[in-house]
């Protein structure tokens, strides 16, 4: 167990190490993952074999199911409303269309047999949300005429349709299933992720209203079982749980609720990680040596699938909406293939119908193909069909965006030696944009007017607005131990190095916000601020221990 996990955490360190690297030269981070799988892999420099096809569906739909999830969850629907009816249409009719055009393509032009073509079509035919998502975001590609949502809103929910074609392809395969089951099937798959999506997220959305979670963090762990349940619930019924999963996330996304923007943090790292573990895993699956038998027609069905299905589909629903011809190539161009074409294709490879068609291989080298041609030159194809908006906002198009002004609570204990003890609230002097909230005076809270007297003993609560630039604050702890040189010292003294402050001493039980004549004594716990673009210009100096 002890290497399995010297390996998995080695794995999380080079993919997070290979997402600043592919940032740099431009290149997908996704595509990165997956090359670091094919290293980790058979034909690859470490050489382990896995071949685990069972597993690997198990892991990935897992993952996919968070995708999915956070996918919908991440969608402003007050951006994406204006274009809704568009990309519910190139999620459903432009899935069934680009299926039918690349299976027909795998039959008439490859030869391949019927059925084979109709399970490539279905598998490859929806837009990875994934993809879309992750280069919308790192590139802040904002695009004319609301592209940017109704492409996010298009990839995210196009996924459960394509699941539907290839459930469907696979029962026809099996030969054992008639029209009437057919017809059922995709009834069910529709009725049920509907009905148990918004059942869930209501009974969810409630719970996150008006329950009160005791202990942080579990209402990030309530929403992890929502999202599970989303999708089990609906399956066991017959019925298409990504759909409802993807349901799920946009109603609870498009709520308000408490402590959103944390959940909106951790379901930021919680779906990069799926995002890497998918990835990662594809190609540690992929047997590299096998690709070049069945490069061709991947190949073939890649610049067929880019250059006329994927078009022919979103010209025949955008162009009667009136589209300029711009925003149809764009959106045509935006159509990548990634992680759930590859899982779907997994589904299909360990289904018993399948006949030994090498459909894992085939997908797996198209999603290459797409994430390393579309996806490197998506935002340069934006600024040749004149469609970037550098007004736009792109983070208006994801619900954790948010145009209130953040707020921040202070609390401000009056003692007697304080001096605002003893005055009026119209006789202080605040900076601009602060206000006061509220005195909490022992039991009693007090809105505050213009004549409330501050008196010793009580807590005032200011409100300011909040600093969200992180990467430029940098906050560090140190101890005064016992035999530190800074005991008995003034702070106004106390220069460890240039350019950092303390700004709080917690003293026991006591938090102690210091001036300049502030002691420091033993066993002091020191929060020191300082700007690392100022630090790192600086010599390094020695600290005195302690």
């Amino acid at each position: 167990m002890t290497w399995n996990l010297l390996l998995i955490s080695s794995v999380i360190l080079l993919c997070i190490l290979l997402h600043r690297v592919s940032d740099k030269i431009g290149v997908p981070m996704l595509l990165a993952f997956i090359v670091l799988g094919m290293a980790f892999g058979t034909d690859g420099i470490v050489k382990i074999p896995f071949d685990n096809y069972g597993l690997a569906e198990n892991v990935c739909s897992t993952a996919l199911i968070f995708i999915m999830f956070y996918g919908g969850f991440g969608t402003s629907w007050n951006e994406a409303r204006p274009v809704a009816v568009k990309s519910v249409l190139l999620s459903t009719l432009g899935v069934v269309i680009t299926a039918a055009l690349t299976g027909f393509f795998c039959y008439f032009i490859l030869k391949f047999s019927f059925l084979d073509s109709m399970l490539i079509g279905s598998v490859i035919s929806s837009t990875d949300a994934a993809s879309v998502f992750s280069i919308l975001r790192s590139k802040n590609m904002g695009l004319k005429y609301g592209t940017a949502s109704m492409l996010e809103l298009e990839s995210g929910s196009n996924d459960p349709c394509s699941y539907m074609l290839t459930a469907v392809v696979l029962s026809a395969m099996s030969g054992t299933a008639g029209a009437g089951s057919i017809f059922y099937m995709v009834f069910a798959q529709l009725f049920f992720g509907i009905l148990f999506g918004c059942l869930i997220a209501l009974g969810a959305r409630y719970i996150l209203r008006h329950m009160h979670f005791d202990i942080a963090g579990f209402d990030m762990a309530f929403v992890i079982a929502v999202a599970l349940l989303s999708y089990t619930l609906p399956s066991i019924a017959g019925g298409n749980g990504y759909l409802s999963a993807y349901m799920v996330g946009i109603i609870l996304g498009n709520t308000k609720i408490k402590n959103k923007k944390s959940l909106v943090n951790f379901f930021d790292g919680i779906t990069g990680l799926m995002q890497m573990l998918i990835f990662f895993l594809l190609g540690l699956l992929a047997t590299p040596s096998q690709l070049p038998k069945i490069f061709l027609p991947a190949l073939a069905i890649a610049l067929f699938l880019t250059l006329a299905a994927r078009p022919l589909a979103v010209s025949a629903i955008l162009a009667p909406f009136k589209c300029r011809m711009n925003q149809q190539v764009l959106v045509s161009f935006a159509g990548l293939r990634g992680a759930a074409s590859i899982v779907f294709a997994i589904m299909a490879t360990v289904d018993e119908a399948n006949t030994g068609f090498d459909v894992y291989h085939i997908v797996f080298c198209i999603v290459l193909l797409s994430i390393l041609f579309q996806g490197s030159f998506l935002s340069q194809a934006a600024k040749k069909l004149n469609m970037s908006d550098m007004e736009a906002d792109v983070m208006k198009t994801f619900s954790d965006y948010s145009e209130e002004v953040d707020l921040q609570f202070i609390r401000i204990r009056i003692t007697e030696e304080h001096t605002w003890s003893h005055k009026a609230v119209k006789d202080i002097s605040l900076p601009p944009d602060t206000l006061f909230l509220m005195l909490l005076r022992g039991e009693e809270t007090v809105i505050p007017s213009g004549d409330t007297i501050f008196c010793p003993g009580d807590t005032a609560v200011l409100s300011a607005r909040g600093y969200q630039e992180q990467e430029n604050l940098e906050l560090t702890e140190m101890k005064i131990t016992a035999k530190s040189p800074w005991i008995g010292i003034k702070i106004s003294d106390f220069s460890p190095y240039p350019g950092e402050l303390v700004i709080m001493i917690l003293r026991g039980d006591e938090t102690i916000v210091p001036k300049g004549d502030t002691i420091l004594m033993e066993n002091d716990l020191l929060v020191i601020y300082s700007v690392p673009e100022y630090r790192k210009n600086l010599p390094v100096k020695e600290l005195p221990a302690g």
